[in-house]
């Protein structure tokens, strides 16, 4: 049974907030950056920070809002194959973070979508919105048609994998082909002892969000302990949200998006998936929402991704799982060439290369 987040913004300071907390001391965060966390300060739909291609704005209404959602649609740069991809973001990336794979896709005949999910990036931050991946695949299916786009291949990376799924379960008949690069929601946090947190207790752990933290947590988990100065770009994309103007709001909606991916897990549909599924995993991931919370013996059984992989491929009938044993949550910056392979090979119908296939 999933169950859905939402709510208002909270009308308490952050130094109340961190006090709901109780005995998660680690989650106490000041109201404020930290003074020696510098760099630039974006506003709250990321104005400021240039994406790699024009961006549009879809307007609709949802909830009683009027919405925008921003997303880029990029035309094939050599012969049309008449095949569309749409790229759907993480919980800590953004459209623009696609820009290697959109351009491996389009130099390979493909139109591109890339979109900003509501509650993200440079869409709509809204004060009030019951965010479920129901209702951001409606939204994401609203955009496609606006567009005159009935059917594409949906890749889906991290928090994307999710929507891609609830997606594809969703809309069966717009998905030609799914593909997973590391999805989360593979096992279900709660349910292992992972304790539930409010919204009030995500809020006041993201107004905590400095660049140092995000660094290191995606030094650690995207990237198998690597670090190379191209990625700083999008550690400073994600921070320059937390330094800007609209830092509360921004650190609300992420609140929200948390609850949701934490209590809406989808690995208990995975069999319903009748189309072709390419699922991409670096072995080298160990991401689960809300792991630190957990208790020892509990926390180190949690985002096993060569067993999540393997377990998840054997629940979707028609799955090809590859597997990249020495990268880590983001294939498709760690390694593109590899990650961009396996892809198009597989898109191509032919054998992906590095891959254990059933």
């Amino acid at each position: 049974m999933r169950t859905r987040s939402g709510g208002a913004r909270p009308g308490i300071a952050a130094a109340s907030a961190a006090l709901i907390l109780g005995s998660f001391v680690w989650f106490a965060t000041p109201a404020r950056a930290a003074p020696d966390d510098d760099g630039p300060a974006y506003g709250p739909e990321l104005q400021g920070f240039d994406y790699p291609y024009p961006v549009s704005r879809f307007a609709f209404v949802s909830q009683h809002a009027a919405l925008e959602m921003a997303y880029m649609d990029v035309a094939p740069t050599s012969a049309a194959n008449g095949r569309v991809v749409v790229l759907l973001h993480g919980k800590n990336f953004c459209a623009a973070t696609w820009e290697t794979t959109i351009a491996a896709l389009t130099g390979a005949g493909y139109r591109v979508v890339a979109i900003d999910q509501i509650g993200f990036c440079k869409s709509r931050k809204p004060e009030r919105y019951q965010f479920s991946f129901e209702q951001l695949a409606a939204n994401t299916h609203a955009l496609l048609l606006s567009l005159g786009i009935a059917r594409a291949v949906v890749v889906g990376h991290s928090t994307g994998g999710m929507l891609g799924i609830r997606y594809a379960l969703m809309y069966p008949e717009a998905v030609e082909d799914l593909v997973l690069a590391d999805p989360i929601g593979l096992e279900d946090w709660l349910a292992k002892g992972v304790p539930w947190q409010s919204a009030d207790q995500w809020y006041a752990r993201e107004l905590g969000t400095t660049a140092v933290r995000i660094r290191n947590y995606e030094q650690t988990t995207y990237y198998a302990g690597q670090w190379r100065p191209e990625y700083e770009r999008w550690v400073q994309m994600l921070a320059g949200l937390f330094r800007g103007p609209g830092r509360e709001q921004v650190a609300w909606d992420s609140a929200l998006l948390y609850d949701m991916i934490s209590t809406q897990p989808v690995i208990y549909e995975l069999d319903r998936l009748a189309m072709p599924v390419l699922l991409v995993i670096g072995d080298k991931d160990t991401t689960a929402i809300g792991k630190e919370l957990a208790p020892p013996p509990i926390r180190d059984t949690l985002g096993n991704y060569p067993a999540l992989g393997k377990a998840a491929a054997a629940r979707i009938p028609r799955a090809t799982l590859v597997e990249f044993p020495d990268l880590g949550h983001a294939p498709q910056i760690q390694a593109p060439e590899r990650f961009h392979a396996a892809l198009l090979g597989w898109l191509a119908g032919q054998s992906p290369g590095e891959s254990t296939q059933r």
